[in-house]
């Protein structure tokens, strides 16, 4: 790792976080500020030749971001001997960042308020981990020491900064969630990847790991997905792993993990691109990780899936599989390869190639802050190499959204969106998706639709189930699946939404939108056919006009107006819209809806409930 890098993501013990190229006024977010001068020499590294012209040594003392009121994260200097009164003062400061962090804090000790890092003796360290372990037990939560680091000073005794994770296991079942959409080209390792990560077994070089993944024949067959489906990752609130080993079930990991990560494992192949976008509109991830084969480099499918991750504003990681087919060199090509494709002016992006324990805890604190930061693992599900980085990075990546802005989500009127539709045994009809607002209960009296009239079903909800344990309740952003009784399958389909009989939704025919043509091989004009990708929405749509041009051309940004050929859709305005056809893609939002006549309950459907 280069110096620059070293003074920017702080190395007091001379590991420098492998990012490239990163501005030189990036704001330090967790990672530790500026690092002592000898940061490098201890490793025997010297800053690559290419950054001399940018890089300036500093000699500043160590520091932080001064902290915030807001948000997860704390700063103390000292927890040693603290009085009765204090000690309740601190616990309940520790239930407000653990509020804000949706059951996750981080605590920087030895550091004042204003961001200074001081350090602590040994001893005086000790004493402030025990206190804030009494605290954690006291709010019901557990400790894990994230890493600790010397702060060099001019004092003879040695003194010590820690990064302290903190969890509370969530009330009534509540665990945080967050979820990982899995791209990349067909072969570079994705599902093997995934099943390696959740079975907890590595891969014997042939596929075995993925064995569990497939939900077809086919896909067992020629070693290739084509559906979308669903893989969890636990941590215990020790930040332990909690995965399929040791012949856990669904059910057990749910019971026992504090932080679920679910992956959303998509086709690589082109020829189903369709179904990527799907997965990638309608399941709202928080995240997603591009694979990428270390021999095969930048192939296929893997700009594209980049450029529909970016287009979705989904924040990215990369992970580079592989590498034990390959040298070390064919390695860094990739990582070079990728390197190049980041910084391009379309992407503006920061590559921050992660090499230990360290780099890991601070990418997941970066990447969270800051979405242009991309952190790179070079892994391997064979051998095993950093597989355990990458589940420190997932343990420590805080939640994008803070309890805040779901409380508000919460507050509003219920919509649930369908994205698959079952019929199980002894069940009935049974709908999968994500609750988009409000709260749903068992119980729950909703109204689905649009139908081809544009009305809507009334229904009730019976069951929920989330990664495949029972639920009471669920809250906005969480995706479940929903019993629904003896409720006609036949009146249901992607892209529906289930919403509060209280609420007046949009249904419309047609609707305007701004957008950007990215590619088209001739021009874009009146009367093209399109398939429009809306949230969970997926249908043709022809275009009825483009305002202020005859026609569009690659580059180009117009107002256009689309009209559904099949149904109506329920829409929002502001929504995100992303459209293809053969090789003609273009993104946007929409502007306008023109909607039909209000909409008015179907009264002919009222018993089917």
């Amino acid at each position: 790792m280069d110096a620059r890098v070293s003074e920017l993501f702080g190395s007091g013990n001379g590991h420098g976080s492998g990012s490239q190229g990163v501005a030189s006024n990036v704001k330090s977010g967790n990672g530790y500020g500026v690092a002592p001068k000898k940061a490098c020499v201890k490793n025997n590294k010297k800053p690559k030749a290419r950054f001399a012209r940018n890089y300036k040594p500093s000699n500043n003392t160590p520091y932080l971001p001064p902290e915030a009121e807001e948000g997860n994260i704390e700063y103390k200097l000292k927890l040693v001997n603290p009085t009765q009164y204090r000690f309740e003062h601190l616990a309940t400061q520790m239930k407000w960042r653990l509020q804000e962090g949706r059951g996750e804090a981080v605590y920087q000790i030895g550091v004042e308020d204003n961001g200074m890092l001081v350090g602590l003796a040994e001893e005086d360290m000790r004493t402030s981990l025990k206190t804030l372990h009494m605290l954690a037990e006291k709010v019901g939560a557990d400790i894990a020491v994230l890493r600790e680091r010397d702060v060099d000073y001019d004092s003879d005794v040695p003194r010590k900064i820690a990064e302290v994770l903190i969890r509370k296991v969530p009330d009534d079942q509540q665990f945080l969630d967050l979820r990982v959409a899995v791209l990349g080209n067909v072969d570079s390792g994705k599902s093997t990847l995934l099943g390696v990560l959740t079975q907890g077994e590595l891969d014997n070089g042939r596929g075995r790991a993925r064995l569990n993944l497939f939900r077809h024949l086919h896909e067992i067959q020629t070693g290739r997905t084509s559906s979308i489906s669903f893989e969890i990752l636990g941590f215990n609130s020790k930040g332990e792993v909690v995965n399929y080993s040791e012949s856990r079930t669904a059910e057990e990991i749910c019971e026992s993990a504090s932080k679920m990560i679910t992956f959303i494992d998509l086709a690589g192949h082109h020829k189903y691109l369709k179904t990527t976008i799907f997965g990638l509109t309608s399941y709202c991830p928080d995240f997603a990780m591009l694979v990428v084969s270390a021999n095969t480099g930048i192939a296929g499918t893997t700009r594209e899936h980049l450029g529909l991750a970016m287009a979705l504003k989904v924040p990215i990681f990369i992970v580079i599989s592989k590498v034990d087919l390959c040298t070390r060199a064919t390695v860094e090509r990739t990582v070079r390869q990728l390197e190049r494709v980041l910084k391009q002016p379309g992407c503006n992006k920061v590559p921050m190639v992660v090499s230990n324990t360290d780099d890991a805890v601070t990418a997941a604190q970066q990447f969270a802050q800051s979405p242009n930061i991309t952190p790179i693992f070079t892994v391997s599900s064979v051998s095993g190499e950093s597989l355990d980085l990458l589940k420190v990075f997932f343990n420590t990546i805080p939640p994008l959204s803070n309890s805040k802005e779901q409380e508000e989500l919460m507050q509003q009127l219920t919509e649930f969106q369908v994205d698959e539709i079952y019929t199980v045994p002894e069940v009935g009809t049974v709908v999968g998706g994500t609750l988009y607002s409000g709260i749903c209960r068992e119980g729950d009296h909703l109204v689905v639709g649009p139908t081809d009239s544009g009305q809507f079903h009334k229904l009730t909800i019976g069951s929920i189930q989330r990664n495949r344990s029972a639920c009471r309740v669920l809250k906005a952003g969480q995706a479940a699946t929903l019993a629904l009784g003896n409720f006609d399958r036949s009146l249901l389909r992607k892209g529906m939404v289930m919403v509060s009989p209280e609420m007046d939704p949009t249904i419309c025919w047609m609707f305007e939108a701004e957008i950007v043509l990215l590619f088209h091989a001739k021009t874009f004009h009146k009367g093209f056919q399109v398939t429009v990708h809306i949230g969970n929405v997926r249908q043709t749509a022809t275009v009825e006009a483009v305002y202020g041009k005859e026609e569009l051309r690659t580059g180009e940004k117009a107002v256009v107006v689309f009209k559904f050929i099949k149904h109506p859709e329920y829409l929002k305005v502001g929504a995100k819209v992303l459209f293809r056809e053969g090789v003609t893609k273009g993104i946007g939002h929409v502007t306008k809806l023109q909607p039909i006549a209000q909409y008015q309950p179907s009264q002919s459907e009222d018993d089917e409930a």
